[in-house]
């Protein structure tokens, strides 16, 4: 950990920490819908089928938090911008369980969704502002943070039902969570955007590389939430384990994607950022290839969803840290590279869903390495623009 933070200004080291406390909750409020649908169904008096429309809200939101809010970053100051949005977090947390009717709680999930896009957004864009060419450790750090909070939400969830005989307390838990980080935030003077020698984007449109390294991050989204999501209904529906053993198994697969962020954090240190996303790549690969060719065996499942979930942590913080060195990362820039893991989160596992009973559960593997295969296309081509762009470079200078 010294060797992490050595020649790190003290300043910047506690900034760090606020970032990774804002990320925890993080974790916890976007993992909260899941654990406590019933809860939410029963307080609105409709189905599970019914309640499900949630998560399409908070991803719509996510996807215009995406493309509005992240620009809030380039026009002001970036700590004043965070508190409003956690601002707007607590209020929408502490307004769930008293919600009632299906179609406010969605219009509330819908905003909660967008002032959760701003706040990742945020995060990632100061922490690269922060640390500039030395962030790979620290942006592996700050998504391993968003796992934890991931990890404890269902504890908080199932302490909250145990103690109150209701879900209700967790989320004012989440909402009282949030109000010492506004506080802090408020008061804390934030980092400045410096000037690349690559710009980004000219009059607010997306450069090629940066449209590239979208749709790099889309693909990566529907693998990474699409076998989330679907691992558990896979190994129910082909009866190839009980209701309790997939829970455990899709338990595993989060498990062990957090606990690869934590590992890939000395490896960020010693690791160019490319090469460390071919790693990642190369891994899911190994990890999904005996699945695909035995997919009725219970021991290759668990070993392949333990390796997928260990080999893609550290996609999404690698490809942060190549494109900070690439590209000017303002609040618009990464707010395009959110709107594509926004739309691959939305449609992928969407995809899945139109064929998983039509066709065969097997097609959610076939699917999600399809969407693997295209990732690796897309980063050789994100390489090749990026040669390209830095030969162009030092040919003008």
């Amino acid at each position: 950990m010294m060797r992490v933070t050595e020649g790190i200004p003290r300043q910047a080291l506690i900034l760090t920490a606020l970032y990774y406390l804002s990320f925890v909750l993080l974790g916890l409020a976007n993992s909260s819908i899941g654990p406590t649908l019933p809860y939410l169904a029963e307080n609105t008096g409709v189905t599970l089928q019914a309640i499900s429309i949630l998560f399409v809200a908070r991803s719509a939101g996510y996807l215009m938090g995406a493309l509005l809010g992240s620009r809030l970053y380039d026009r002001f100051q970036g700590h004043g911008v965070f508190a409003l949005m956690l601002v707007g977090i607590s209020v929408g947390l502490g307004l769930i369980p008293l919600t009632t009717t299906l179609a406010l709680l969605v219009v509330l999930m819908l905003f909660l969704g967008a002032f959760e896009s701003t706040l990742d957004v945020g995060a990632n864009t100061l922490l690269v502002w922060v640390h500039r060419e030395k962030v790979p450790p620290f942006m592996n750090g700050l998504h391993f943070a968003f796992g934890v909070g991931a990890f404890l939400l269902p504890i908080i969830v199932a302490a909250s039902i145990r103690e109150f005989g209701s879900a209700s307390w967790a989320y004012w838990l989440l909402a009282l969570l949030a109000l010492p980080l506004v506080a802090v935030f408020a008061s804390t003077s934030s980092p400045e955007n410096a000037e690349k020698q690559v710009q980004a984007s000219e009059n607010g449109r997306a450069s090629p590389l940066v449209l590239l390294i979208a749709g790099f991050f889309f693909l990566y989204a529907g693998v990474e939430i699409s076998f989330g999501n679907w691992i558990y209904s896979y190994a129910t529906t082909l009866e190839l384990m009980s209701d309790e053993g997939a829970a455990y198994l899709t338990s595993g697969y989060w498990g062990a994607f957090t606990l690869g962020r934590l590992l890939t954090i000395p490896l960020a240190m010693r690791l160019k950022p490319s090469r460390l996303l071919w790693l990642c790549i190369g891994g899911a690969a190994i990890s999904l290839v005996p699945m695909l060719l035995y997919p009725q065996a219970v021991p290759v499942l668990w070993a392949g969803s333990m390796g997928l979930g260990l080999s893609i942590a550290a996609v999404f913080p690698a490809m942060i840290s190549f494109a900070e060195r690439r590209v000017n990362i303002q609040g618009r820039v990464m707010g395009f590279f959110f709107i594509g893991v926004s739309l691959g989160a939305m449609s992928i596992p969407w995809l899945i869903g139109q064929v998983f009973e039509r066709v065969h559960p097997y097609s959610m593997l076939v699917i999600v390495s399809i969407s693997l295969a295209l990732s690796a296309v897309l980063l050789a081509l994100v390489l090749r623009r990026s040669s390209q762009q830095l030969i162009s470079n030092s040919a003008n200078d």
